[in-house]
């Protein structure tokens, strides 16, 4: 490892900053910081404009394309490093943001692994992630529990637990109040780093590493950043090149194009992909927002059974396969419905049946957002999956076109579709901006990447002026009518006993959003100043 001394002086806290957190943020730590921040956030930057150049060329009617100058990389025989064996049966994964009792739980959920998420379902303030990384560290050092005084009820870890992977959050992201020569740290550095420095050594003693999940990359370049920050830090530890292992999320319309390119990049430390549909969802809409006669439906009716969702899942397996590693499948974003026996029924349905399909299809495991589909989802993977994962179905039997991957789904654009998006976008706001990151909304857990898809799609449908179901026009009239009786909503079912401060920036910042003549291309960005 590096002198801290040659880093140390350089970083700073933002101005309101109370809790130092001398636990986590030693100056080894806080040296090792440093270290990144100067061997790798200017190209960060750069990949960032990169995305913004693309963007422009979307903006003038293009999709994507898989790249020529990679064809070569498409085409040949190579595979990723193998697999660790605590990482080999991931049938069913949990996800949740990595407050305490969340953490207990979720390793105790009988899920074969846990995300701890640091982006999307975590209110990214400074308490949040700096409690989180200490929860991190007592998860691995097998101490972590916590009292519920209210409950009289003690948490704490089983004696077989998850396997814990680890979100850091993505590369837009900044860490404001940790600064370096009075410049804010890039989230993804700050997360990876903090976790990787106080948890190696544990994880190493006991068999196993840290394990990562890596949001949002949009091009084989971004894998290849994450590539070169692995090593840099592997060697930085003093521990062997590909002791670190990520699975990355392919939640992002133009890395689905790049497949192979992205696991390429990664092949030392790549052990799976994921496709984080949501988030997908949402970038597939951002990036075509200014197509001609483009226009997505309801939320609810785009489905993984729709047809660009179809072929991208069915895409990241054969390519996941041929490379030797592992393709996990959607979310399922239902929770219990614990006073109506006949919904609860229905929902559950609802995830056999989706579970039963990745299953079927070749994935080689799924996610979920609340302990109880633990077992549901179990249950389909153990039917239809005997094996410890399923590398061996190739998939070869498809063919998947560029344009299978943009096709546009079909179906309405509904009053209810619009009001639910501006009540659950508001909803989801308030409580981000109140520090929870993963909230429960009408029997479904959302998170950031669903609110995303709730202010994006209102925006697009009223720059559009998209037609209802109805007939009438989505005009900036009805928008206005329909905004305040989705307020009036809010107020009247959540707020008649709780303080209203947050709600009335929530809503600030949510129309704000959808009224713009600039589409801001993360709702977190600006809601960031205000936690």
């Amino acid at each position: 490892m590096e002198n801290t001394s040659v880093h140390i002086s350089k970083v700073g806290f933002a101005k309101g900053v109370k809790n130092y957190y001398p636990e986590v943020l030693t100056d080894a730590a806080l040296a090792f910081i440093c270290a990144l921040h100067e061997t790798f956030d200017q190209e960060r930057i750069e990949l960032l404009k990169r995305r913004e150049a693309l963007q422009k060329v979307y903006d003038q009617g293009a999709y994507p394309v898989f790249p020529m100058e990679t064809k070569d990389i498409r085409e040949g025989s190579w595979t990723a490093a193998p697999i660790p064996h605590d990482l080999q049966d991931r049938r069913v994964e949990i996800t949740g943001p990595v407050d305490r009792k969340m953490i207990i739980n979720a390793l105790n959920s009988g899920a074969k692994t846990f995300m701890a998420d640091l982006e999307d379902s975590n209110s990214p303030n400074w308490a949040n992630n700096m409690q989180g990384q200490q929860n991190l560290i007592d998860a691995n050092n097998k101490t972590i529990s916590l009292y519920d005084s209210k409950r009289d009820k003690a948490y704490r870890l089983n004696e077989e637990t998850a396997v814990l992977l680890v979100r850091p959050r993505g590369l837009h992201l900044n860490e404001r109040h940790l600064t370096i020569a009075g410049q804010p740290c890039s989230g993804s550095l700050v997360d990876f780093g903090l976790y990787v420095f106080h948890n190696t050594q544990i994880l190493l003693k006991k068999g196993t590493a840290p394990y990562f999940y890596l949001p949002k990359l949009e091009h084989y370049t971004e894998a290849r950043w994450w590539n070169q920050v692995f090593t840099f830090t592997e060697e930085y530890l003093q521990v062997p090149v590909g002791t670190f292992k990520a699975t990355v999320l392919i939640e992002t319309i133009t890395a689905s194009f790049q497949l192979d390119e992205i696991i390429y990049e990664l092949k030392e430390h790549i052990v799976g992909l994921n496709c984080g549909r949501w988030d997908y969802i949402f970038s597939y809409i951002k990036k075509f927002r200014n197509h001609k006669d483009f226009v997505v439906p309801n939320r609810d009716q785009v489905t993984m059974t729709s047809p660009f969702m179809d072929a991208y899942s069915k895409r990241v397996i054969q390519r996941c396969h041929k490379r030797g590693i592992l393709a996990i499948g959607g979310m399922a974003a239902q929770i219990p419905i614990k006073n109506d026996a006949e919904a609860n029924a229905q929902a559950l349905e609802k995830v056999r049946i989706d579970k039963a399909r990745e299953a079927k299809n070749g994935h080689d495991g799924t996610w979920v957002a609340h302990p109880a589909l633990v077992a549901v989802a179990l249950e389909q993977f153990n039917t239809h999956m005997p094996t410890a994962n399923q590398l061996h179905v190739s998939r070869d039997d498809i063919e998947i076109t560029e344009k299978d991957l943009v096709a546009i789904p079909q179906g309405t654009i509904t009053e209810a579709g619009v009001r639910k998006n501006i009540n659950v976008g508001i909803l989801y706001m308030e409580a981000w901006l109140r520090g929870n990151g993963a909230v429960a909304l009408y029997h479904l857990m959302e998170d950031a990447a669903t609110a995303e898809i709730s202010r994006t799609q209102v925006w697009q449908w009223l720059k559009q002026e998209v037609a209802l179901e109805d007939g009438r026009p989505f005009t900036r009239t009805l928008y206005d009518q329909f905004l305040q009786d989705e307020i009036k909503k809010i107020r009247t079912d959540f707020f008649t006993d709780r303080n209203t401060d947050k709600l009335e920036v929530a809503i600030e910042l949510f129309h704000n959003l959808v009224v713009s003549d600039d589409f801001e291309e993360f709702l977190t960005l600006n809601a960031y100043n205000y936690i």
